[in-house]
């Protein structure tokens, strides 16, 4: 008999992957919808992750041009241009340099931007790298100035400028490095310096999946989970994830859970639609909290325009967290419209919460 403890069942529930300490010692609840990934997700990633192109779901277009890239590169027996991905979080950036790096037949060095302190850190990993190797920095938009101006000589010349001594003795030496790729991953593309980001000769933005292409991974995920599913109940966990795979298969495994513990059976849309609903994801996969922003901006500010950092200090959240994990899906699904006085909810989101939308007349011109 399945037994488990009041605060188990209750993390379930609300769909909390992980409390975990952050900088400040305080604690923080991932989302079971966020696109960020967490400690569960390391070996889900993993045993999940297509190893090929050509098992790489959606994407299309920037498929097509990886594959010329590399098949050209392949044949003139050079290094592949330097790589810049940006886009939401979950959508394949990581996977993407992992297939790249195996497609060239090379190995790929990861690192991120918030890991790379010091120029001597930088230095260390350059000067370890052999002939055509990748080195992938995540959250490239993190590196610190200093260290950026390292990374220019050796994107551009393959070369690595080292200052020995200081005052007036100082010199300065410079040391050769193989051909090697970097590809940079980002979710905050305008936060890149421009010569950082002009270094880089392909740069590729992931958008979000369609329901089709989701329901193509989360069939591939489900076989190699052993998961029993049908179509539908495959169908109705896509139509939930966002548009992104990483939240598609998180949703997968704890309706897994659910249908294994409660119902005794497959996952079907009707066990799907149960479990998801017991973790407050509706129909288009907002949660608890995307539904209080917006709650928040039609009932405290009469639909908006309100600025960012308000919504921020009402709904006690980082403005930062808001613009990069809140806002994206929801201005894709047109509930929410970025205006210069500020974020503004739309008809569409009134009808989805089931509020009367009434119209926000024009402001009247002021008579003097």
């Amino acid at each position: 008999m399945y037994r488990t403890s009041s605060i188990d069942f209750r993390k379930w529930l609300h769909g909390y992957a992980i409390i975990k300490p952050t900088r400040w010692g305080e604690l923080a609840i991932a989302r079971i919808v966020s696109g960020k990934p967490n400690v569960e997700d390391t070996s889900l990633d993993t045993s999940l992750r297509p190893r090929a192109l050509g098992d790489f779901i959606g994407q299309g277009k920037l498929k097509e041009n990886l594959q010329i890239g590399i098949a050209a590169a392949k044949a003139r027996g050079e290094a592949l241009d330097h790589i810049l991905l940006y886009g939401p979080p979950g959508l394949g950036k990581t996977t993407l340099a992992h297939i790249i790096a195996t497609e060239m037949g090379v190995n790929i060095k990861i690192t991120s931007g918030p890991a790379i302190e010091r120029s001597g850190d930088l230095a260390a990993i350059l000067t370890n790298l052999r002939r055509y190797d990748i080195l992938f920095i995540d959250e490239i938009h993190r590196l610190n100035r200093v260290i950026e101006e390292v990374l220019y000589p050796a994107m551009e010349d393959f070369a690595l400028d080292l200052v020995i001594g200081k005052g007036p003795g100082a010199r300065s030496l410079r040391l050769k490095l193989p051909p090697f790729t970097m590809i940079g991953a980002t979710t905050r593309f305008a936060l890149l310096s421009p010569p950082l980001r002009d270094r880089f000769g392909a740069v590729y933005r992931l958008d979000f999946y369609d329901q089709a292409s989701l329901e193509i991974i989360l069939k591939r995920s489900a076989r190699i989970l052993n998961v029993k599913a049908d179509a539908d109940g495959l169908r109705e966990i896509a139509c939930r994830a966002r548009g992104t795979p990483r939240v598609a298969n998180r949703l997968l495994k704890r309706v897994r859970d659910y249908a294994q513990v409660v119902t005794k059976g497959a996952v079907t849309q009707a066990v799907a639609t149960e479990a998801l609903s017991k973790m407050e994801v509706d129909q288009t996969g907002l949660d608890e909290i995307d539904r209080k922003l917006l709650h928040t901006i039609i009932e405290k500010f009469n639909g908006g325009p309100v600025g960012l950092e308000t919504i921020a200090a009402a709904i006690s959240e980082e403005a930062d967290t808001i613009m990069d994990i809140y806002e994206p899906f929801l201005l894709q699904l047109g509930f929410l419209e970025r205006t210069p006085r500020g974020r503004l909810a739309t008809a569409r989101a009134y009808e989805h919460l089931g509020i009367p939308y009434n119209k926000p007349k024009p402001a009247q011109p002021t008579l003097w």
